[in-house]
């Protein structure tokens, strides 16, 4: 059982968000805390200019809302959204607030990341915590 669990949520429809919310419950210890964590993807300074100031604000909102819809009913469960590369960025994160266990949900990788998707091959690669894939 773990005691510190993160949970990163893609919105991507390929990824089992609800499959990796059961298993993050069923792996929790009693008490346990879970943080939700969605990773906004930087846009890129040649399109960032086309968009209005207040985007970037607005877009947050609106993800930590759905974020927070989705942890309606979870025991213990924090939500969080930041910047960033998504792979890096959970890695960072767990070892930062000392995590114990990465819940996350693969998509159906194509030929190029055969085995998991890339962020988490990069998060199984180089996390210092456990590990729990679903594909």
């Amino acid at each position: 059982m773990y005691n510190n669990i993160l949970l990163p949520i893609s919105f991507e429809g390929r990824r089992d968000s609800l499959g990796a919310i059961a298993v993050a419950e069923g792996l929790a210890s009693p008490g346990a805390k879970i943080t939700m964590l969605h990773i906004m993807d930087p846009i890129p300074g040649y399109a960032s200019t086309y968009m209005p100031s207040e985007f970037r604000a607005h877009q947050r909102k609106e993800l930590l809302a759905d974020l927070s819809n989705l942890a309606r009913g979870v025991r213990g469960a924090e939500c969080e959204v930041i910047d960033g590369h998504a792979g890096r960025e959970i890695v960072d994160w767990a070892e930062v607030h000392h995590n114990d266990l990465i819940v996350m949900a693969s998509h159906r990788p194509g030929i190029e990341d055969y085995f998991l998707g890339a962020t988490a091959a990069r998060v199984v690669r180089h996390a210092r915590c456990s590990v729990h894939v679903l594909r």
